[in-house]
């Protein structure tokens, strides 16, 4: 895992409390689409942030212990989503196994944030007295072309 890099001061964060609930991967998804879809970000993008938000917050369910909170960090470069749970077990990669039913979310953020996601200790925003584990990953802001799509007024 990339190790967590300086939180740049420009960033906007936005921050959602999460249930431990059966809905709430996708009332996840469903966030992070809106948010992420108002920054006018390429679908493909937006669709590969979502997955990948899908399998972070499935983890912290799965494997986390409560509260969950939800995080987007949006800078002029890049946008980093960020699941906080109260385990402190930090997550690993499962040995890998084609049969296996569970196991595959890790690599698949690995893979589609090229390699830029981690874990770490972290506060929580949403309950600054709680120190809880941060499973995050980061995807630059590019547009088909290359050029960087910029911050739309308002978010």
């Amino acid at each position: 895992m990339t190790r967590l890099r300086s939180t740049r001061r420009s960033r906007q964060q936005y921050a959602w409390p999460l249930r431990e609930d059966a809905r709430t991967a996708g009332h996840a998804r469903a966030l992070m689409r809106k948010q992420l879809s108002e920054l006018a970000l390429p679908p493909s993008l937006v669709d590969d942030a979502v997955l990948m938000v899908s399998e972070l917050v499935t983890n912290a369910l799965m494997y986390g212990d409560d509260p969950y909170e939800l995080l987007l960090l949006v800078d002029p470069r890049e946008v980093m989503c960020v699941v906080v749970d109260g385990s402190p077990l930090l997550p690993a990669p499962a040995p890998h196994d084609l049969a296996a039913e569970h196991g595959r979310g890790l690599r698949i953020v690995a893979r589609l944030s090229d390699g830029f996601y981690g874990c770490h200790p972290q506060r929580y925003v949403t309950r600054p007295d709680l120190v809880g584990k941060a499973t995050w990953f980061a995807i630059p802001r590019q547009g088909a072309a290359g050029d960087v799509v910029p911050i739309r007024a308002g978010l």
